[in-house]
């Protein structure tokens, strides 16, 4: 079984994508109630928690909000809960939902698929400083 911390959610991300880690110090930033801890999927942890929670090994190029014991969610839905768990402005991100999943999520895989040329890549995953170690799992 996982060793997860208890009433948090994770956000599991490319460790070496430029723009999964400006979106996880976004977040950071912005999680003024302390929801989330952040995963690389190319962690050994990240990969448990993938094959835990049996997500299509296809889909893993994609952010994950997982909420153990509740549920799990990637590409746009995940950014949209992420979103809504940010509260204030970003809780208003959730009206997306009008919009077909189906569609969100072609669009979500559009940028995927250009993330690294568009923004770049790291040779490794980022190391959190000292202040954010906590986040990070």
């Amino acid at each position: 079984m996982l060793n997860l911390p208890e009433n948090k959610k994770i956000i599991l991300f490319d460790g070496v994508c430029n723009l999964c880690n400006a979106s996880v110090q976004f977040i950071i930033k912005h999680d003024k109630k302390d929801i989330f801890r952040f995963v690389a999927l190319q962690s050994e942890l990240g990969q448990e928690i993938i094959k835990h929670i049996g997500v299509d090994i296809q889909n893993v190029d994609c952010i994950i909000l997982y909420e153990p014991g509740v549920a799990y969610y990637y590409k746009s839905e995940a950014a949209l809960e992420i979103a809504k768990n940010l509260g204030g402005i970003y809780y208003f991100a959730s009206l997306f939902k009008i919009i077909p999943s189906a569609l969100r999520d072609k669009l979500y895989d559009y940028v995927a698929k250009n993330r690294y040329r568009w923004y770049g890549k790291r040779e490794s995953c980022m190391l959190p400083t000292p202040e954010l170690k906590a986040k990070f799992l």
